[in-house]
């Protein structure tokens, strides 16, 4: 018997080998990946709206607060609409796990506009402050719903493309974030609600004619056929078509799926406790604690805290009213829009690990130099004070903001990033979507809890102390990324799966 089992494990270890040579063989070029980056551009349509959320009450709010308008709102109202959508952001990333599951991942793409719709329909024609309150809430749950996405792009595309692909979520979302502010020059918040209401619905057309993700038809479905028709859609090449199909069929069983194959036979009592068991399993716990605390990290190093309140950051750090409120999201829109760009492009090259390094240091080089640059600042205000001059105090002040705006365009290379698209690469396809779910729901109550304590926290530590506060939990972020964050880099899921049945430490493998 054990000799049995001895020839089966060889056996796949020399397919699996085989597999990894014809992925040496079979180059593919970007001629043979436009199907797949067109199919992840399309879905990525539905993030956008995430960064319209994040940015759109920076436009209405004090549009509300013009005597002209027949809404009229005061600061506890004004707080409301502001914070309402991340509140409601979880509920959509934790009830999309599920739908994706049964429904599939092209479908929930399609299903998630729908609400959006409804959102920019009651912004549009909104007779009081509750219309506004009902949008945002539903407009937040919209924006929990956009995780599918990450799921649908991360099954498509392939291993060599996946980094570059699932990087261009964050390129949409800052995307929707400069739209926003760039609408807000020139069109009332209602008008702006029109032009999105309109967005979204060719956004709904073009999602029809994407394929669904081949993974979730052999793991969720058992449809051979059906994958075979998505990769014929996705690869037009034979090679790439014939090697693509081989890995999802041999990888089904890695998978664990037994969605279709003799669950009948087994009672409700069996079917949870394995379902359960699925959980304790390595290749599930592991990665997601990984992920929790790479999240961690990014909320607490405050990269989102700086986009949200960048306004009264600047004004306490001396900026004045040179840079007034819609010029200060432009810059911090175009920087975070350039720069996510250069990370999806060089992430295909370099990989993830790299690129996290690159922005840990930077935002620890650039935090600790805002700190103590502020701190010597401050030592020297009586000379300052004394100067009859005031053009020195406006170039010091100047200098922290250009610190400050270089956290963001390090923070945006990775950190910003990253840690969202690698659910995509890291959870198993039998739990990434309620699972991947769960991770995003989680990153939002951290953001909303930052960024909800952030102007108290200001009000009890100075602004210096809180970037040297940052630089320290920057630099254990920097130690956490080199011993447990891995590589995704090339690998196909089986790859990145079995990494996580060995007891590795040092996570460059």
């Amino acid at each position: 018997m054990k000799s049995e089992e001895r020839v089966e494990i060889d056996d796949e270890v020399k397919e699996l080998r085989e597999d990894e040579n014809d992925e040496e063989i079979t180059v593919l070029s970007w001629a043979d990946a436009i199907r797949q980056i067109l199919a992840c551009c399309m879905a990525n349509t539905i993030v956008i709206q995430a960064g319209i959320n994040m940015s759109f009450s920076a436009v209405l709010l004090p549009q509300l607060k013009d005597s002209n308008t027949n809404i009229v709102i005061d600061k506890s109202q004004a707080s409301w609409i502001a914070s309402i959508v991340t509140i409601a952001l979880p509920l959509g990333s934790t009830a999309i796990g599920p739908l994706m599951d049964k429904f599939g991942r092209k479908k929930m793409c399609v299903l998630s506009t729908i609400p959006v719709l409804v959102a920019w329909a009651l912004h549009a024609y909104a007779e009081n402050v509750w219309y506004i309150y009902v949008a945002r809430i539903i407009a937040g749950f919209s924006g929990g719903l956009t995780t599918v996405a990450l799921v649908y792009v991360s099954e498509i595309a392939h291993p060599k493309f996946r980094p570059m692909l699932l990087s261009l979520n964050s390129v949409f979302v800052t995307f929707g974030i400069l739209l926003t502010c760039v609408l807000g020059f020139w069109f009332n918040w209602r008008l702006m609600s029109k032009i999105f209401f309109g967005l979204v619905f060719l956004t709904t057309i073009g999602l029809c004619f994407i394929p669904e993700s081949p993974y979730w038809l052999v793991v969720f479905q058992n449809d051979k056929s059906a994958c075979a028709r998505s990769l014929r859609w996705i690869y037009k090449d034979d090679a790439l078509y014939e090697q693509a199909l081989k890995r999802i069929l041999e990888s089904k069983n890695d998978f664990g799926s037994n969605h279709s194959e003799g669950i009948s036979e087994k009672s409700s009592l069996i079917n949870l406790k394995n379902s359960i068991n699925i959980y304790r399993e390595s290749v599930v716990w592991k990665p997601f604690v990984i992920l929790f605390f790479l999240f961690l990290f990014q909320q607490l190093s405050g990269a989102y805290v700086v986009i949200f309140y960048a306004v009264e950051i600047f004004r306490k750090i001396g900026g004045g009213n040179s840079i007034d409120g819609f010029t200060a999201l432009i810059i911090l829109g175009v920087i975070r829009f350039v720069v996510s760009i250069i990370s999806t492009v060089t992430s295909k090259k370099i990989g993830r690990r790299p690129l996290m390094f690159y922005s840990a240091f930077g935002m620890i080089l650039t935090s600790f130099s805002c700190g103590f640059y502020m701190f010597f600042q401050t030592n020297n205000e009586s000379n300052l004070v004394n100067n009859s001059t005031s053009s020195p105090n406006v170039q010091n002040n100047n200098v922290t903001i250009f610190l400050v705006l270089g956290y963001v365009c390090f923070s945006s290379l990775g950190y910003l990033v990253i840690p969202w698209t690698m659910i995509g690469e890291l959870l198993p396809i039998k739990v990434r979507g309620k699972l991947g779910g769960l991770t995003i729901s989680i990153a939002y109550i951290l953001m909303f809890v930052v960024t909800k304590i952030f102007p108290f926290l200001l009000e009890m530590v100075s602004m210096t102390n809180l970037f040297l506060l940052v630089g320290v939990i920057n630099t254990v972020g920097l130690l956490y990324l080199y011993f447990w964050l891995p590589e995704t880099l090339g690998k196909t899921f089986e790859q990145i799966s079995k990494r996580f049945t060995k007891n590795i430490i040092k996570g460059n493998t």
